[in-house]
C-alpha cells in the first residue's frame, strides 16, 4: 500500500514540499500556483517551482499524496 500525505487543497499555496526521488539536484519545491475550476470548488492543478533552480512545472495536485514521491516540508 502506498503511503499517503494528508492535507487540504484549499491551504496548498505557499507550502513546502521534498521530492523523494530528486533529478538534476532538484530537491526542495514551493508551491506557487494553484488553478482552480471557473466556480472555484476543484482544484485542477498546482505549479511547484524547485528553491535550488527557480524552475517551474505544473503538475495534478493528487501526486502530492504519494509519500513515495513527495514528503511535506523541506526535510
Amino acid at each position: 500500500m502506498i503511503g499517503r500525505n494528508s492535507f487540504n487543497p484549499r491551504k496548498l499555496l505557499h507550502s513546502k514540499w521534498t521530492a523523494c526521488h530528486p533529478q538534476r539536484r532538484e530537491k526542495h519545491f514551493m508551491v506557487t500556483a494553484c488553478h482552480w475550476s471557473d466556480d472555484q470548488l476543484d482544484l485542477l492543478s498546482i505549479e511547484l517551482q524547485a528553491v535550488l533552480t527557480g524552475k517551474s512545472r505544473q503538475m495534478h495536485w493528487h501526486e502530492l499524496r504519494d509519500t513515495s514521491l513527495w514528503r511535506q516540508g523541506w526535510q
